[in-house]
């Protein structure tokens, strides 16, 4: 899964979590962090690739969120195809946490 903020310059970033194999309900557990400087120009743009057992990547979901609009807690995102049109049934369950340091 890639996962980045788009914003000003100072505050672009875009990290990359571990590989899930052969899972049907991948779990990552991972904390990213983005300091930002200017949270309210920021998108937070996550993308999850799937990989087969080809090693080919494949698209698989995409979602794109004003940061200024997100809330602190554990929040169910639904994941949109390449065209930007939500999947019925495919989501991602994330939790944010916010720090002013």
């Amino acid at each position: 899964m890639q996962v980045g903020i788009h914003g000003v310059p100072v505050d672009t970033d875009t990290k990359v979590t571990r590989t899930k194999e052969d899972e049907w309900v991948p779990v990552w557990n991972e904390e990213l962090n983005f300091p930002l400087t200017y949270p309210e120009l920021a998108l937070l743009h996550i993308k999850v690739i799937e990989r087969d057992f080809s090693g080919q990547h494949d698209f698989a979901g995409q979602t794109c969120l004003p940061v200024s609009e997100l809330r602190e807690g554990i929040r169910c995102v639904r994941l949109c195809n390449r065209k930007g049109e939500p999947y019925k049934h495919v989501r991602l369950l994330i939790q944010f946490r916010f720090s002013n340091h």
